[in-house]
């Protein structure tokens, strides 16, 4: 049977809680989410046609602040799926030491099949929906797959129009031009990159020296690699969802349109063509997931022959993958940790929106850094303390001591 999403964090978090002595009720209560919204709505379509169309809004945690997590367009929405994104959110702020909690949701509908209006019209409608559950010191949705800064903007928008007043802080990663920063975008690739690169330094490695290959070459993906090749690595394959490309005198970053700018143009570059697949199993210094969940399996882990996997990808390895790397030796930096820039550029930007000061480029990138620099650091002490954990395990473990210490000052009521 397929390990479902809700499962696989469930079964991190059990992992971690050996590690840590945190309040048991804590524990359990983190194993579900305190509210669940679960909406159906007409949606227009351009010939005039009206579909019915489910969403999802996942909350699981607020101990530590607001929630916080993406909204997603894709046809594999599904309540289960949100739950265990919204699980992964929680602990991924928590990582990245931000005051924020976990919430994850969606609309269940391929985005690739939306026209512009059509796209505006499902947002602003979806908005209506969701305005009783959402708030900037409640719930605080952000970009995620198949959505865009656009699609953040007309939530503002939206949100603002019912409230009578501009309200910049509903939401993170929307245009600049409508108090957005400069970065978010981004944010999310340069902290797969700083962490990959201290984790090559923790393994006594020069970023100069090593090979790179990223399944994923989307938001997340384009700019870690970029990042990672502007540092000196030699990014030899990266795919997009068409699939993917493949030369070890390395590829040229800059000049290949990342999905979002063009889909399918990595393929079209002159290059020799691997699959998805096949891109998972060259053999690499550094294997970067950065595309969906679940593709390190039981079926391929033992093919893997990159020496470090970086998750930029939320769960894109499964617990049995996860199993078979740690029984080989392959350190799995896990993505709470790995992709938490886009969450800490989101704090950033949340900032700005209260304050209405203004945060240029080289301020965002330059305090991104740091703060993942400052969370590899925490993972890296409890890695140290944990006999026989492995990264995953520190993460957690970092993650649930500051849970449980916010529950422990904040109190269960009964």
């Amino acid at each position: 049977m397929t390990e479902t999403a809700t499962e696989r964090a469930t079964r991190q978090l059990e992992n971690a809680a050996g590690y840590v002595d945190v309040d048991e009720t804590v524990v359990r209560r983190l194993k579900h989410p305190q509210r669940t919204h679960r909406m159906t709505m007409p949606f227009e379509r351009d010939d005039g046609t009206v579909e019915m169309v489910e969403a999802y809004r996942v909350q699981h945690d607020d101990v530590r602040g607001p929630y916080k997590g993406g909204l997603r367009y894709s046809p594999h929405v599904t309540r289960d799926e949100a739950t265990g994104l919204g699980m992964w959110m929680t602990f991924k702020c928590a990582v990245a030491d931000v005051p924020f909690g976990g919430a994850k949701g969606g609309v269940k509908i391929d985005p690739r099949e939306l026209s512009d209006e059509e796209h505006e019209r499902l947002t602003r409608r979806l908005t209506k929906s969701l305005r009783r559950y959402i708030g900037t010191n409640f719930d605080i949705p952000a970009p995620d797959m198949g959505t865009n800064a656009r699609t953040m903007s007309w939530i503002m928008d939206t949100y603002s129009v019912y409230e009578d007043e501009t309200v910049r802080g509903i939401v993170t990663g929307k245009s600049p031009d409508v108090g957005g920063i400069h970065g978010r975008e981004e944010a999310p690739g340069v902290g797969v990159s700083v962490v990959t690169q201290r984790a090559l330094e923790y393994y006594g490695n020069d970023v100069e020296d090593v090979t790179v290959a990223v399944q994923g070459y989307g938001s997340v993906g384009a700019n870690a690699a970029r990042h990672l090749d502007d540092a000196g690595a030699n990014v030899v394959a990266v795919s997009d969802a068409e699939g993917g490309v493949y030369d070890p005198d390395g590829l040229p970053t800059h000049e290949i349109p990342s999905y979002n700018e063009n889909p399918g143009a990595v393929t079209r570059y002159d290059a020799p063509v691997v699959t998805n697949g096949e891109l998972l199993t060259l053999d690499v210094d550094v294997l970067i997931p950065a595309a969906v969940g679940g593709v390190i399996t039981a079926d391929n882990a033992d093919r893997v022959q990159a020496d470090i996997v970086v998750e930029g990808a939320n769960g894109p390895t499964t617990s049995e993958g996860d199993g078979i790397l740690n029984e080989r030796g392959v350190p799995v930096i896990p993505d709470i940790l790995a992709n938490a820039g886009g969450v800490t550029a989101s704090y950033f930007e949340w900032l700005r929106g209260r304050n209405r000061r203004k945060w240029p480029l080289e301020k965002v990138i330059r305090e991104l850094e740091e703060e993942m620099n400052a969370s590899w650091q925490d993972a890296v002490e409890e890695y140290g303390r944990l006999d026989g954990a492995s990264w995953r395990d520190a993460c957690y473990a970092v993650a649930l001591r500051r849970l449980g210490k916010a529950y422990e000052e904040r109190g269960l009521w009964p």
